[in-house]
């Protein structure tokens, strides 16, 4: 398991990004600091990037919605 904190996130703040590995899956999960929502992605181990840009394209929607 990673996490760390982003600031650059694109005009929503700060982000804590984690990812964990559950055998060939990788879930990335994006948390808004300043609300507490809570997002994730899951797909293959060998594209953490990749799940990160999606965890955080599904944060920005949520928070939109809200």
């Amino acid at each position: 398991m990673r996490a760390r904190l982003l600031n650059d996130a694109q005009d929503i703040g700060e982000v804590i990004v984690e990812l964990t590995r559950n055998g060939p899956y990788l879930k990335c999960s994006a948390i808004h600091v300043a609300s507490g929502l809570e997002v994730s992605a899951v797909g293959p181990v060998n594209e953490p990037r990749g799940l990160e840009r999606i965890a955080l394209a599904k944060l920005k929607r949520a928070l939109a919605a809200r």
